[in-house]
Order: C-alpha cells, then structure tokens, then sequence
C-alpha cells in the first residue's frame, strides 16, 4: 500500500488540455499540479519532488526534452512519459533515448494513458515490481518457453504441473500457432522421462503411403526402396515421449493401427512378423474438434476415448489480451539477443495496437510481428509505425456478413469514404434485423440507435436495393 497519493506533474502549454488531465488524473486517485510552460516546469521541479511528469513536446519557450533532461539531473528515479501531436519518430526515440518511460501520441485514449500511467508508476513500488518478475521468471523456469499469466493459461500451467508426473495420455486441443507443442515440451520436462527422447510427429505431414513405416519402421525389402531395416518413430520414442500433432489428419487405416499400439504396446515394424515392445507416453494435439469428427465418422470413438485421457484445451490469443504485452516483450527481447540489436522498449502504444488486433494466426502470428519488426526496426524502440501487420490481414471482414469488408491499404490509390461507411452500416443493420427476427425495435436496441432511426436506415436500404434491382432488369434488356 503507498502511502501517500503519488504525485504527477502535467507539463502543458494548452490551458484545455492542462485542465482535462486535471480532471481525468484527479478523478483516477493521483495528486496533480499543472505546469503552463517549461520554465515554470522547471521551477516547479526544482522545489517538489515528483513522481511522474506528464511532459507535451512542445511548449513555446522550451521542449519537453528539456524539462526530461532537467527532472532526470534533478531526480533519475522520476518517471517521465512525454506526450504530443506532432513529434516525429526521431523525436520519440530521442525522448525514450533521453530516459523517457514512455511516448504518447495526440489524441490519446483516456483509457490507455491511465494504463500506461498506472503501469509506470507500479515501478516506483520494489515489492510490486519484485512480486511480478518473480511471478513471470517462475511461470517461465518452470514452464520451459511458455510465456503468459492469463487466468486461462495458468489453469492449464496447473493441468500441466498435475499430469506431468504421470504416465496418461494428454489431448491437446486449440487453434494453428496457440503453442501446442510447447505445453507438450513442458509436460516432457516435468515428467520422469525428461532426458530421454521427445519425438514430435507431424501427422498431416507425412503422404500416406510412408505413414505406417514412419510410425513402425520397416524391414529390408518390405517395398520398393526399402534397401535396410529402418527404426519407427514409436522404437525411437522408446522409454521418452511421442507428441503426434495434428493427430485428426490420420487415416482410418493407421487409426486402426495407432490402436493396438496403445492398447498392447506393441508395434510390428512393415514387413515383419516381429513385434517389438515400446515405453511411450502419448501426447497428441489437432486443431479439429475431434467430438466432432468422431460424430462425423471421420475419427474412432475408441482411440478417441485413449487419446483423450486428459484434454487440455488451449485459448486462442484474442482470449487472452492480458498476455499480448508479456509475448512481445518476451519476442523483442529473443529477437533482439539473436539479431545483435539493443531492442530496449516497445511503446504502450505500440501495445496498444496489438491489444486492438485479433491476431488469427494466434501467439505464432505475434512472433512473427515482432521479429519482422526488430529485423526491420532502425531504432532501439518498437513504435506504432514499427508494427507492419501483412496487407491480407489488415483486411478486415464485418462480422456476420460475408463480402463486406474494408482495406485500410486502398487508402494509398483513394477510396470513396461514404460509400465504405454506407457499407458497413447495410451490413450491421442487415445482421441486426437478422438476429432480432425481423423486429426493428429489438433490432433499434441492438444497435443502440432509436427506432426513429432503423426505420430510416431501412427505408434508405430498401431503396438501395430497388435501384439495384432497377439496374439489374435494365443489364438485362441491354
């Protein structure tokens, strides 16, 4: 617990502004003074100690790099985030370079600057701080190249540190690039069998015709090619662990066969009529609802049943945004270390932008995001600029209607604004009217618009229609 209100010195040549931070940060539980200019700034931090300037770029008489250079002579521990609407990226790394915690753009969210706030002012407080990194270096020593403390991670760090010490066969489910294979890893290593082989097998990976002697192995001369005897993937894993990812891509065939494996423990190499005793544990994962599969006839209820001893399913990332800030940072930092660059920062704002995206390829996508940006990065600070999303996923579909969707890229050839806008409203009236039965009160509600209002969005799109229709019967008599 603080003792006191933390203080924050808002530094501010707009009178609007100086007032509004006022009133926000006051209202948040801070104790704020105001600054006009910076020569009042620095009077005012020559004769208080601050916990945190709040320090806009430009102000007149002085910039904020000054007032950021004179508050670190004064007191390096001060925290100091600088804020502005129309500082360049040289300037934002000078400022970060200079000893700035952090660099906010104009205008910023409400929401955003207090966590950024909060978020620096939390590292004014050893306990605090001490408590976290000994919460993330232990999720991460104990939990190998897992990183994250969401609510829904830690539940399946305590499934893992329960399961590990057993022989049971685990089912890890969850959508492409969730890290499945990586809770597979941390299962090995807790386990009794650390040490010994961890094979991972890619089952959509291998054609069909190799599969068996992949898993099993082969004899010499059990098929055209087969010049020597070859160990399989079971004989290899022997006394360790086999992780059979994408274990849904499996034939009916090699199901059958994977069975008996598991139920006897046996495996009988192509070719031979020599079986062979095998110690695995079996970890398996799919991106597939396997229930379903199993319902659909496509997979066996029975080797289902063995798979699935213990389910872990795994959150896509847009279930956990908590983890979003943790993941970069933690990629920033690996990238970094294996480019030889001296990554130090990524902006809250940087974060920001990354807890506002969806990230469908998942934690795999992120990585990918940070290390094209540390590759690409000329700076020692990931900015907003930094973070190039792909064009083919910055194309965003409207939810609930199919063919509406807007590029943020055709920005650069010109785009006709209202047109887009009258989309995207067709197209949320359209899935409201959907979802409400036809009811344009419920619908009204749904939108948080008045009824006075979908009557007219509907007029207007009812006529939008006729006219295309109109258009449509004219094509045809052309």
């Amino acid at each position: 617990m603080v003792d006191c209100l933390p203080k924050i010195l808002v530094v501010d040549d707009e009178l609007s502004m100086r007032e509004f931070l006022e009133v926000l940060l006051t209202q948040t539980g801070y104790d704020v003074s105001l600054a006009k200019n910076g020569k009042q700034a620095l009077r005012m931090i020559e004769a208080k100690a601050f916990d945190l300037l709040l320090c806009d770029i430009r102000l007149g008489d002085l910039t904020g790099l000054d007032i950021l250079r004179a508050a670190k002579r004064k007191n390096p521990e001060t925290i100091v985030i600088m804020i502005s609407a129309y500082a360049t990226t040289e300037v934002a790394v000078e400022a970060m370079n200079e000893g700035a915690y952090d660099f906010v753009p104009k205008p910023f969210d409400n929401k955003e600057l207090k966590q950024a706030i909060k978020k620096a002012l939390d590292l004014k407080h050893p306990k605090f701080k001490t408590e976290l990194l000994d919460k993330d270096s232990q999720a991460r020593l104990n939990f190998g190249k897992i990183v994250g403390n969401s609510p829904g991670m830690v539940r399946i760090y305590n499934l893992i540190s329960q399961v590990a010490g057993t022989k049971t066969n685990v089912l890890i489910s969850g959508e492409s690039g969730t890290g499945k294979e990586l809770i597979a890893r941390a299962i090995h290593d807790m386990s009794d069998r650390k040490g010994k082989p961890f094979v991972v097998v890619n089952c959509g990976g291998i054609p069909e015709n190799l599969i068996e002697s992949e898993f099993f192995g082969h004899v010499k001369g059990a098929f055209t090619g087969a010049i020597a005897d070859k160990k399989g993937l079971f004989e290899a894993a022997h006394q360790g662990t086999i992780f059979l990812d994408e274990i849904g891509e499996l034939s009916p065939m090699l199901q059958v066969k994977l069975l008996r494996a598991l139920q006897e423990t046996l495996i009988k190499p192509v070719g031979s009529n020599r079986e062979i005793a095998v110690d695995v544990r079996i970890i398996s994962a799919t991106n597939k609802n396997l229930e379903e599969e199993v319902v659909n006839g496509n997979f066996r209820e029975d080797l289902f049943f063995r798979l699935n001893v213990i389910p872990i399913k795994v959150p896509p990332l847009r279930d956990r945004k908590g983890d979003i800030e943790i993941l970069a940072r933690h990629f920033a930092e690996k990238y970094s270390k294996s480019m030889g660059k001296d990554i130090a920062k990524i902006s809250s704002y940087a974060i920001a932008f990354l807890n506002k995206y969806s990230f469908p390829g998942n934690v795999r996508e992120l990585e990918n995001l940070i290390e094209r940006s540390v590759a690409l990065s000329s700076t020692n600070i990931i900015l907003p600029e930094s973070l190039t999303i792909s064009m083919h996923k910055r194309r965003r579909w409207i939810e609930g209607h199919k063919g509406c969707r807007f590029d943020l890229d055709a920005v650069t050839q010109g785009v006709d604004l209202d047109a887009i806008l009258s989309s995207i409203e067709d197209a949320y009236v359209k899935k409201a009217m959907e979802i409400a039965g036809g009811n344009k009160s419920k619908a009204a509600e749904l939108l948080g618009i008045t009824l006075r209002s979908i009557r007219y969005r509907m007029s207007k799109l009812d006529e939008e229609n006729k006219n295309e229709d109109i258009e449509h019967i004219n094509g045809d008599v052309d």
